[in-house]
């Protein structure tokens, strides 16, 4: 039976998720890749391990996460049951539904039938009583925003669930679901999605300001680019790359001269820094207390650890924004 390391908590930062007494570590794991079948079981226990033994209480999953859908929260759930039963109190695990998850109509967007349902089939692969975080995963523009949010709060009222986010909403559309969910009050705490110094579309479509000004919280995925902001896509890239041996998120022609010279260009005002680019790009999101947490994925132990340096990165200058903006911007 694995025992955590005693002084877990002393490195950590910790922020409030917006107004809410809820508190997530600066650095959260995500379980968007391998975590799922075709993945090295060893290899999840090992990084589950890394991650809470150096403070990283929040673990995010949702109900596609694979392949296969589902084996994700399955793969979690056994490390759960197996490992991390005595420690249940001090994690925050988190799920979502939204995307296609079975066949029919009931199966994928936001209709209080298939978010309560697949909220119930996450909790048994999950082998939990409740999630601390349900998410709806994205918007959807044919059933009544009403519906959707009345069955996060029935989530939330049944005891499946302590809070509940939104992820992949602009700033209108979240405005209108947060007042929803003030009048019934139900604990909406948190929005997740995509942000980094490629993909500023929260800051475009107001998610990010809309955030701020209702005193939400905001959890970053994809921090990284799927990759692109590390040293792995400096010399082109390489044969064992997602790019490759994946391809859904990630493609060889998001890779031109324009993208390779910034990438560069960004790793060279990380280097100046004392840093690696995956270092900076991590701080980068961060950076103005607006975001509560980022959200890393790893494919190793060693990579959990390398991305926790972020929590001793010195704050930017002006001067340094300036030159990340530069670089990005001119894409």
């Amino acid at each position: 039976m694995y025992h955590t390391n005693e002084s877990r908590y002393e490195t950590m930062k910790y922020h409030r998720c917006g107004d809410s007494g809820l508190m997530l570590p600066e650095v959260s794991l995500g379980f968007w890749h391998n975590f799922g079948d075709t993945g090295v079981y060893e290899n999840m226990r090992q990084m589950c391990f890394t991650a809470f033994d150096h403070g990283i209480t929040h673990f995010d999953l949702a109900n596609n996460y694979g392949p296969q859908p589902g084996s994700a929260e399955e793969n979690l759930g056994k490390i759960l049951r197996e490992e991390l039963s005595s420690y249940r109190d001090e994690l925050i695990i988190s799920s979502k539904a939204g995307f296609d998850m079975w066949p029919g109509p009931y199966g994928n967007w936001g209709s209080r039938k298939y978010l309560i349902a697949s909220l119930d089939q996450s909790l048994k692969r999950l082998g939990l009583d409740y999630v601390d975080i349900f998410y709806h995963h994205r918007m959807d523009p044919d059933t009544p925003l009403e519906e959707t949010m009345g069955a996060l709060d029935q989530i939330v009222r049944s005891g499946k669930a302590l809070y509940v986010g939104l992820s992949n909403y602009d700033g209108e559309t979240m405005k209108r679901a947060a007042a929803i969910l003030e009048d019934l009050h139900c604990p909406f705490i948190i929005n997740q999605n995509s942000y980094n110094i490629f993909n500023r579309t929260i800051e475009e479509n107001g998610l990010k300001q809309a955030a701020a000004d209702g005193k939400k919280g905001i959890i970053s995925f994809s921090p990284l680019a799927q990759g692109m902001l590390t040293d792995r896509y400096l010399n082109g890239i390489p044969k064992d790359s997602r790019v490759n041996t994946d391809g859904r998120f990630l493609h060889a022609d998001q890779f031109d001269e324009k993208r390779m010279a910034s990438i560069r260009s960004l790793n060279e005002i990380a280097a100046a820094r004392g840093e690696s680019l995956a270092q900076m790009a991590l701080k980068w999101v961060i950076r103005d207390g607006v975001v509560t947490s980022v959200l890393i994925g790893a494919s190793r132990p060693a990579q959990i650890l390398e991305n926790l340096k972020v929590l001793n990165s010195a704050p930017f200058t002006e001067e340094e924004l300036e030159k990340i903006d530069q670089c990005a911007l001119s894409l």
